[in-house]
């Protein structure tokens, strides 16, 4: 089985690329993976002849595509280039990909919502993207055909990429001084390698359909650096929150106020979940920070 993935070099993308090879590694009998990891220097899904090119001379059997311009407040001042890479370019994987016989597997985001509901928000429920970058991702699940396997995941954090806890961590080691973060968005946690073992199983089974993956619990962005002190032996009285109106300066985009995310398809369908985020952000600080 060859395996292609869009993106590696990302936070999400190298995770992925990590699992196929340890799956790859693992395999004593039967069919093998093959995995071909493409990066933006190597494959720019903007481009529709280098994807059509790719795709159909490398004939993949399954294609995972994390690859996105994830930038969420520079999305907000370039719509152009945030659809031609999140929507256009998953155009280009999906067009390529039906040329090839593959299967697409295509990471989305809670940024889809509008984050008005007082619940979590299943499968099922309506998007109404607030930013571009939402908007931009929500054009990309609608450029997929119904077999492609789909994605939503939330606050990922991984060993890769700038995130969340690398930041915590630089500013809890930096100083003494007070560290403020917003308390009134909430939504879920998920640490990249976990995220990137339930979405290897979706691809490679071929499962058709939309599935929220996260790490299981919510937390507000005070929560999530408070926690990631508090287990990088640093003093979590330091973190203190504040309001989204109070960020100075103020982010260029809307942000949903609670994005939580339930993962119902998986649980329904009687599939694995990812564990509490607290557990796994916990074990992520203690392999950055050893």
């Amino acid at each position: 089985m060859r395996v292609l993935v869009t993106g590696s070099a990302g936070q999400v993308g190298s995770e992925v690329v990590a699992e196929l090879e340890r799956r790859a590694a693992a395999v004593v009998r039967g069919r093998g993976i093959e995995v071909v990891a493409a990066d933006r220097r190597r494959l720019d899904v903007s481009d529709r002849d280098a994807v059509l090119a790719a795709v159909t001379s490398l004939e993949p059997d399954v294609v995972v595509h994390p690859a996105a311009w994830t930038a969420v407040d520079a999305c907000e001042g370039d719509p152009d280039r945030a659809f031609a890479v999140n929507a256009l370019g998953t155009r280009h994987v999906a067009e390529a990909a039906r040329l090839a016989g593959a299967h697409v597997a295509y990471v989305s985001t809670d940024y889809v919502f509008d984050g008005t509901t007082d619940r979590a928000y299943t499968e099922w429920d309506e998007p109404r993207p607030r930013s571009v970058y939402g908007a931009s991702k929500l054009g990309g699940e609608r450029e997929l055909d119904p077999t492609a396997t789909v994605v939503r995941t939330s606050w990922v954090c991984g060993r890769s990429g700038a995130n969340m806890v690398k930041t915590v961590l630089r500013l809890a080691s930096s100083g003494d001084g007070p560290l403020r973060f917003v308390d009134d968005q909430h939504g879920c946690p998920t640490v990249a390698g976990d995220l990137a073992s339930t979405l290897v199983d979706l691809a490679l089974s071929r499962r058709p359909g939309l599935f929220h993956v996260t790490n299981a619990g919510e937390a507000s962005w005070y929560e999530l650096a408070r926690h990631v002190v508090a287990v990088s032996g640093h003093d979590p009285g330091r973190v203190e929150p504040i309001a989204t109106a109070d960020l100075d300066p103020p982010r260029p985009a809307p942000r949903p106020a609670r994005s939580v995310l339930d993962n119902a398809a998986l649980r329904l369908g009687g599939m694995p979940l990812l564990p509490d985020w607290r557990e796994s952000v916990g074990r992520l600080v203690a392999e950055l920070t050893r």
